[in-house]
């Protein structure tokens, strides 16, 4: 026998729309319950404002001090004696620590200032005068100084031969001073080759003696320094 159902009666024919109905509906709750929020009403926003009490005005209530009133000054004595002057002072004499000697006043040695002082040969008064040049004129002499000393470089220069094999060559600075008695020391060499500075400090120690250069009308020492070159051609 074939059972027969009303086709209304038929639960599955609309299944699906309502399993979707209250699958959406399930997740709207869920959704406004998570969205959902509570506040406490206990305290205010407002009334938690912390900057209110920073702009609390605090009065200043340091106490000027004054000082104390000057003491009020003593009285003033109601008689006035008059007392006459009747000790007698002794009088103090003062003798006078002068003696009736003769006092011997020694004689004081003063170092002569220009024993040791070296001048420059660019500021002395009178320069050293190089055998030759005294007939020249004062303001002259300098000039010819210097071209009297090239010329004795020249006429006695001679290359060291161990320095031309070895292709040596450079410019030796040569710094000398003439003494107060026109006589040439301290000689000092510095340049490239010790064979050269050698060359250099030979040809400046057969300068001549000359009459020293004098500052303020005395002798005194002159330092003076000239480069001397030496160039292989």
């Amino acid at each position: 026998m074939q059972l027969k159902k009303n086709p209304k009666a038929d639960l599955n024919k609309n299944r699906n729309l309502y399993f979707v109905i209250g699958l959406a509906s399930v997740l709207f709750i869920t959704w406004q319950a998570i969205e959902s929020k509570t506040y406490e009403t206990k305290y205010d926003y407002e009334a938690l404002n912390v900057n209110d009490d920073d702009d609390e005005e605090i009065p200043i209530t340091e106490q000027l001090k004054q000082p104390p009133p000057p003491p009020p000054p003593p009285p003033a004595p109601e008689i006035i004696e008059v007392v006459e002057d009747e000790e007698e002072v002794e009088e103090t004499i003062i003798e006078s620590t002068e003696s009736d000697e003769e006092m011997v006043i020694e004689d004081i040695e003063v170092e002569d200032e220009f024993d040791d002082i070296e001048v420059p040969f660019a500021v002395i008064e009178d320069v050293p005068v190089y055998p030759g040049c005294e007939r020249v004129a004062k303001s002259q002499r300098r000039t010819c100084f210097q071209d009297k000393i090239n010329q004795h470089i020249k006429r006695n220069f001679r290359y060291p031969e161990i320095a031309q094999e070895m292709g040596i060559q450079g410019r030796v600075y040569v710094n000398f001073i003439i003494g107060k008695d026109g006589v040439i020391s301290n000689i000092r060499m510095r340049g490239p080759d010790k064979n050269l500075e050698q060359e250099a400090g030979r040809i400046i120690g057969r300068l001549p003696q000359m009459t020293p250069g004098k500052q303020r009308g005395r002798p005194v020492r002159v330092p003076f320094s000239i480069p001397i070159t030496f160039r292989l051609q």
